[in-house]
């Protein structure tokens, strides 16, 4: 099986993604592709937050046009945000934007080309064993009972003018620790059987926010939920690494 990567919530620190990358020999430093048959899955987050979210975008849309077939991406809340913002900004988007970490340098540099490309990325995916979403959360499943009805359906709520139905996905994606709760192992093992799996891999909710721990103590990924969800969230924005995981 070829070697299978995943790093999640870039949040703009553009270096930090080259660097993990070329330390795991994915990438060279001037941002060429250089994993050969390994697979690389970036769980969304690209922007807001840190220095260069533009910068981001753009080497993940490099990277995967140099192995279309080694580089995939997830949409993350901060995606589904930007395009939110960009889309409606006479609407309660703005706010949020604001409050989360959204840079006005990132929003005036979105091109329609960003926007395209943002707008189509999936946002679940299942990759063997794995099921891979950037949210700790199980309102993916209000979009649909499989992998490929929830991507085509958030993917048509993006394509819509409904700025309604933007913000519900928004909002949905943005929930989180729902593995975490009391019935949080229960919750994942009904996800898992219903969209396939035995491991469900996220990002979005910081693993020291899980863990109880400050971000700059993390040094791993984090199993929890009876073994059946993978925290990979550093929480690079708030002063811990980026992690770029190799799943076994």
């Amino acid at each position: 099986m070829a070697p299978l990567f995943v790093v999640s919530d870039i949040h703009g620190h553009r270096d930090d993604l080259v660097d993990g990358l070329v330390e795991c020999g994915l990438a060279t430093p001037d941002g060429g592709w250089s994993g050969s048959d390994a697979q690389l899955w970036v769980l969304g987050d690209l922007l807001d937050r840190g220095p260069d979210g533009i910068g981001v975008i753009d080497l993940a849309m490099s990277l995967q046009s140099q192995a279309p077939d080694q580089v995939h991406v997830l949409l993350g809340n901060h995606e589904a945000l930007a395009l939110g913002t960009k889309r409606f900004p006479d609407s309660r988007f703005a706010g949020s934007w604001l409050i989360n970490g959204g840079l006005a340098r990132d929003q005036e540099a979105l091109t329609d080309r960003h926007v395209a490309w943002l707008a189509g990325l999936p946002s679940i995916a299942r990759v063997g064993d794995f099921l891979f979403l950037h949210s700790d959360s199980s309102a993916y499943l209000d979009y649909g009972e499989s992998v490929e009805e929830i991507n085509a359906t958030v993917t048509g709520v993006l394509a819509g003018d409904d700025v309604e139905d933007h913000w519900e996905l928004w909002a949905g994606l943005t929930s989180r620790y729902h593995f975490a709760r009391r019935d949080g192992t229960q919750l994942a093992a009904a996800m898992l059987d219903t969209l396939g799996g035995t491991t469900i891999v996220h990002g979005h909710s910081v693993i020291g926010s899980l863990t109880g721990r400050p971000s700059a103590a993390v040094s791993d990924p984090v199993l929890y939920a009876d073994g059946q969800v993978l925290a990979i969230d550093g929480g690079r924005y708030d002063g811990g690494p980026l992690l770029v995981v190799r799943l076994e």
